[in-house]
């Protein structure tokens, strides 16, 4: 088997974390061979720059690119990384000049945060679902009206274009990108590999629950959230909960609703609900095994709160994303569907 592939655009200023994330990822994806001993590389990764210059990024790294434009092989996948500012005219013009004519030879392009600025000015995003970094959001829409922004999911796929917030999210969107080329094993295999603690799906929020959490949290309870989060499935009772803060039941309820202005019980259920939609995401988990990781005591009990929260049933929730019990792979879907908010 050929590896594919993969083109990253260095540019001056870009985002390291949008590069390296990337390329640690696909670089790192490999197949087990007939004998076991050794690994097939999936993919080869490939920089390219408007010339072979090095360009620094904005945190001082040098990057030398092993092509230019004029140059640069066939690639399977094409990845442009963002830049912490919107990137200059003039560069947004020679690279959206650049993927035009490399379109039509190209699986799939991506652009990742402010890379959305050169790819949507090809005009092949006119009319497709996208995202970006939350900070340019506002900006993109009212640059180019005919993009139908996103402003809150880590990723989303619209035809042969993809789209992604960028930073840690790099990495997150790489592994599905793998998945969809290799099966979720290869996948899951990676990312225990690279020791991510999550692999998030790209309708996640891009401010996530756990990051609110200890954004606004009081020093008793930085953690909790994230505590909580490791462990839906234990007793997560004001009991239990009141305990692991060192305060009582009462005086724990009371503080906690004054600071996040809803009920300890609340934030519990809808965090084993956001986590439960990404379980059932994996069609071999039934909703009855869903439903116990999380913590609820019986399905009847999980299928109302699910509904509660996202206004359906975890069946016709798994029925709209097209998640059937025979079906192996996941599958790539605009993220329309409610999800559950902090």
């Amino acid at each position: 088997m050929s590896p594919k592939a993969v083109g990253l655009v260095v540019l001056e200023q870009m985002t390291a974390a949008d590069l390296t994330g990337a390329a640690e990822a696909f670089s790192r994806a490999a197949l087990p061979t007939a004998y076991g001993a050794f690994e097939c590389r999936c993919y080869q990764v490939i920089t390219v720059g408007m010339t072979t210059e090095p360009c620094e990024t904005e945190s001082g790294l040098l990057v030398k690119p092993q092509f230019d434009f004029e140059t640069a092989p066939a690639f399977d996948t094409l990845i442009v990384p963002g830049e912490n500012r919107i990137p200059a005219p003039k560069v947004r013009r020679t690279i959206a000049k650049w993927l035009n004519y490399r379109a039509a030879t190209t699986r799939r392009i991506a652009a990742l945060g402010t890379g959305i600025y050169a790819l949507a000015a090809t005009g092949l995003l006119d009319r497709r679902q996208v995202t970006t970094h939350w900070r340019f959001a506002k900006d993109v829409a009212l640059r180019f009206p005919k993009l139908r922004v996103n402003p809150n999911i880590l990723f989303i796929k619209d035809g042969p274009f993809y789209t992604c917030a960028g930073g840690t999210s790099a990495i997150d969107f790489s592994l599905a990108l793998i998945e969809e080329d290799y099966g979720r094993k290869v996948a899951l295999r990676l990312a225990r590999d690279l020791v991510v603690h999550l692999k998030r799906p790209g309708a996640q929020e891009q401010y996530s629950e756990p990051l609110q959490f200890q954004v606004q949290a009081a020093n008793r309870f930085a953690d909790l959230g994230v505590w909580i989060l490791c462990n839906l499935s234990q007793d997560l009772s004001i009991e239990s909960l009141s305990q692991r803060a060192c305060m009582s039941p009462r005086n724990f309820t009371r503080v906690f609703t004054n600071v996040f202005a809803k009920t300890p019980a609340e934030f519990v259920c809808r965090a084993r609900i956001t986590e439960a939609q990404r379980r059932l995401l994996l069609p071999r988990n039934t909703i009855d095994n869903v439903a116990v990781s999380v913590g609820f005591k019986s399905a009847d009990a999980f299928s109302r709160a699910f509904e509660r929260y996202t206004g359906m049933r975890p069946s016709a929730y798994r029925a709209r994303l097209g998640i059937g019990s025979e079906k192996e792979s996941f599958e790539w879907q605009p993220a329309q569907l409610p999800l559950a908010h902090a």
